[in-house]
């Protein structure tokens, strides 16, 4: 009996079919939209995990200053210093490596071709609290970092920029005014969060940088890998303690340097995408809310027009209940064809849409199962009304209709 319902569903959805199609776009719109919206939101969201992923798991990065500012006026927080990566090596538990950078900014010039990047001085420790491994060449020797030779290990955006076609490593670099050998290529890495191309950098030893580029022996930043078996946030308080007694800080008085936690920064970034999908997907909602009064105000005009023969078949025996489900199943096909259209342009947009914007496509099936079932279910919704009414048509006055 339901196959036969859906069948003549069918047939009067055919007999109207631009009305049906003009019906049925509230639901397209509502159900594209939902799903494109989620679909992005959780391509941002994973793009969000793998670029701050990138930056080393259970990474802390501390660096002079807050995070708040401290204005036009206020003092510039003092560098760090040699002795206080000692300190955090020695003092504070469940720190598997500790590395200093002193950063800056050169041009690096091989042959005819030039490139702005990023000089980040350090030690061999860096590359393990980051895990980050070579594509070709090796790391710095011991005698190389305590000495300040000048040699250099190149990201995979200056590689690509200055030695398109050949191997870097062995070839000599100019990096402002210091001329170095490449000995090593670092693995691509992506994206490292907040728009960074952690690739586009030239590395040297620490004291190379130190006594070539910045003039001091002050530390910009640290980097800090902890022991996955203790919990990064205690690790982090341990940091935060050590460093506010070695810099003085009064009790009460704010801390002058910030520490940031990688897997902190993922859950932050990614509730913010999440609850901004929410919201764009709420709004997004609405537009499957007024395709079902469409199909409400279609379907009392179908009950209307086809009134004389509603009459008839109440008339050879057709029980109300048949009638109802026949005016319902054409609410609910027309509904999931909807539905049914909207996935599909959903599905081919934000394959688009992530190439365009650069997140990964997710392809969620849950996502594009409930916004399927939910089209059905606006349809049994306001179907309803319009098909009890047609089952309650006295067949008398349905067949006086006009």
């Amino acid at each position: 009996m339901l196959g036969t319902t859906a069948l003549l569903a069918l047939r009067a959805i055919r007999r109207h079919l631009l009305r049906s199609v003009l019906t049925v776009l509230g639901i397209v719109i509502g159900v594209f939209a939902v799903v494109t919206m989620v679909t992005l939101g959780k391509g941002a969201t994973r793009s969000v995990h793998d670029q701050v992923s990138n930056l080393g798991a259970n990474v802390l990065t501390v660096i002079p200053g807050t995070s708040q500012g401290r204005g036009g006026g206020g003092e510039t927080p003092p560098p760090f210093k040699p002795e206080d990566l000692d300190a955090i090596r020695d003092q504070v538990a469940g720190v598997t490596a500790v590395a200093p950078i002193a950063q800056t900014t050169a041009t690096a010039i091989s042959n005819a071709s030039n490139w702005s990047t990023t000089v980040k001085g350090t030690t061999d420790a860096y590359f393990d609290a980051q895990a980050w491994k070579l594509a070709n060449g090796r790391y710095f020797t011991p005698q190389e970092e305590a000495s300040g030779k000048s040699v250099c290990i190149v990201g995979k955006t200056v590689k690509d920029n200055l030695y398109p076609n050949r191997s870097p490593v062995g070839g000599s670099l100019l990096v402002g005014s210091v001329s170095c050998e490449v000995i090593g290529e670092l693995a691509l890495r992506g994206g490292g969060g907040f728009g960074q191309d952690i690739d586009d950098t030239v590395i040297l030893p620490i004291k190379t940088v130190q006594r070539r580029f910045t003039g001091s022996r002050d530390i910009s930043i640290i980097v800090v890998a902890a022991d996955p078996a203790y919990d990064s946030a205690d690790v982090q308080q341990s940091i935060a303690a050590l460093l506010r007694e070695r810099r003085s800080i009064r009790a009460g008085k704010l801390d002058d340097f910030t520490i940031f936690d990688s897997r902190q920064i993922a859950d932050t970034l990614s509730g913010i995408t999440g609850v901004l999908t929410a919201i764009v997907s709420a709004v997004a909602a609405i537009s499957l809310l007024v395709g079902g009064i469409g199909i409400m105000n279609i379907m009392l005009v179908s009950v209307t027009e086809r009134t004389r023969e509603i009459g008839i078949r109440l008339a050879i025996g057709a029980v109300a209940r048949e009638v109802m489900l026949q005016f319902l199943v054409e609410a609910v096909v027309l509904s999931c064809l909807g539905g049914l259209i909207g996935l599909v342009l959903a599905l081919f947009t934000s394959i688009g849409l992530a190439k365009l914007i650069k997140v990964p496509f997710v392809f969620d099936p849950w996502t594009n199962l409930v916004a399927f079932l939910f089209s059905g279910l606006i349809g049994i919704v306001f179907g309803y009304f319009p098909a009890r009414r047609a089952a309650s048509l006295n067949p008398i006055d349905a067949l006086r209709h006009e």
